[in-house]
């Protein structure tokens, strides 16, 4: 991989190559970012950028090292990531798994741990970084290099390592020479405090609603509109972009439309049917379409304050009417309250709540909410 295929972090992977090319390079880094930020990707990209015989902003793709680096089989850059037990008093290590690695980041460079150990076939056994695999790290790094001038060890989620990661810390705090710690994390408070202090930090930003709606173009043929919507709703994250694309073919302006309507207009037949039909839709179609309604009040609130003809506000012309018909409906203080109260519905969404109870109880608050200007905090 190379630092063009990295989503929207132009900065980071200029600063990335800088360090190298300056020779100011840690021998311990920690790449942190939120789920679908391309923390993994641009770590990836930087482990090949190292490697690279011709190395001149990014890795030339085409000589030997990148070559072997694209395929994850470049022998001088080992990998560790959460594995599970296959069965009964295994001692799982990483390199148990590498073909199933090699092809999870072929394909979901974006993932996160739940992708990958689905992917591995965990179902609902927890993945680990163990004692084994530090150990057979240790032992890795205590070889010579092969071809390249460093040695790596890329690690991905160090948080899945319990307090058998203060077995790296010699290793880290002095390795051998040309030897590269990469880490790779979401959640900095759950990685081991040992750990954390020993590494330079990396910080990796989501990237951008319009690096997202290129990406989606380019990468997964969307139309313009479609990907422009996902992207809005997303919010920088492009494993939740890539997920919410299996429904891109949905009218949820329109069916928001519906429920408006059913709320404010038609009364309690139409909002039963409404809730029905909406109940039959799926847990993941049902969270999409609270989170479109999501963007959309977040658009209506970004509109009321800097205006309409702000270029702080990426927003298609179809959303843009709505938005505007949101304000006039509802001011900031209503628009924040259903916010919460869709924040609240997603979350139980995800935890299997009964649809037709949950949307009916969201269509009774939210008329309240609008008709009444009341604010109902508790479910």
């Amino acid at each position: 991989m190379q630092f063009k295929d990295v989503i929207g972090q132009e900065a980071l992977t200029l600063h990335l190559g800088e360090i190298v090319q300056h020779n100011r390079l840690s021998h311990a880094l920690l790449f942190l970012g939120k789920e679908g930020s391309g923390a993994l990707a641009a770590a990836l990209a930087f482990a090949q950028y190292v490697v690279c015989d011709n190395k001149n902003g990014d890795s030339c793709g085409v000589c030997s090292a990148c070559s072997k680096a694209a395929k994850y089989i470049h022998p001088d850059i080992h990998y560790s990531y959460p594995v599970i037990s296959k069965k009964s008093g295994d001692k799982p290590v990483s390199s148990d798994f590498i073909q199933e690695w090699r092809e999870f980041v072929k394909l979901s460079s974006y993932g996160n741990a739940y992708d990958w150990l689905q992917f591995i076939g965990a179902e609902n056994k927890q993945g680990n970084i163990t004692a084994h695999e530090c150990n057979d790290i240790i032992r890795k790094l205590s070889l010579k290099s092969f071809e390249s001038e460093f040695k790596i060890l890329l690690m991905w989620l160090p948080e899945y390592l319990g307090n058998e990661g203060n077995k790296l810390l010699k290793l880290i705090e002095e390795p051998p020479p040309n030897t590269l710690f990469i880490l790779v994390a979401e959640n900095e408070s759950l990685i081991l405090q040992t750990i954390l202090s020993r590494c330079q930090l990396v910080k990796v930003p989501l990237p951008g609603v319009k690096d997202i709606e290129k990406a989606l173009i380019s990468r997964a043929g969307l139309s313009s509109v479609q990907a422009r919507q996902l992207a809005g709703i997303c919010e920088g994250n492009y494993r939740e972009a890539l997920q919410l694309m299996q429904h891109a073919g949905e009218d949820w302006q329109e069916t928001l439309r519906e429920w408006l309507n059913a709320i404010l207009k038609t009364g309690p037949v139409s909002q039963v049917k409404w809730i029905e039909e909406v109940s039959k839709s799926g847990r993941e179609k049902q969270k999409q379409f609270l989170r479109y309604f999501t963007h959309l009040l977040e658009q209506s609130i970004r509109l009321r304050i800097m205006g309409t003809e702000t270029n702080a506000i990426s927003i298609a012309d179809n959303e843009m009417d709505f938005a505007l018909r949101l304000n006039k409906m509802t001011d900031i203080p209503q628009q924040q309250a259903i916010i919460e109260e869709l924040d609240k519905a997603t979350y139980y969404v995800e935890r299997n709540a009964n649809p037709k109870m949950l949307f009916h109880a969201l269509t009774i608050k939210l008329y309240h909410i609008i008709k009444d200007k009341v604010v109902i905090s508790s479910w």
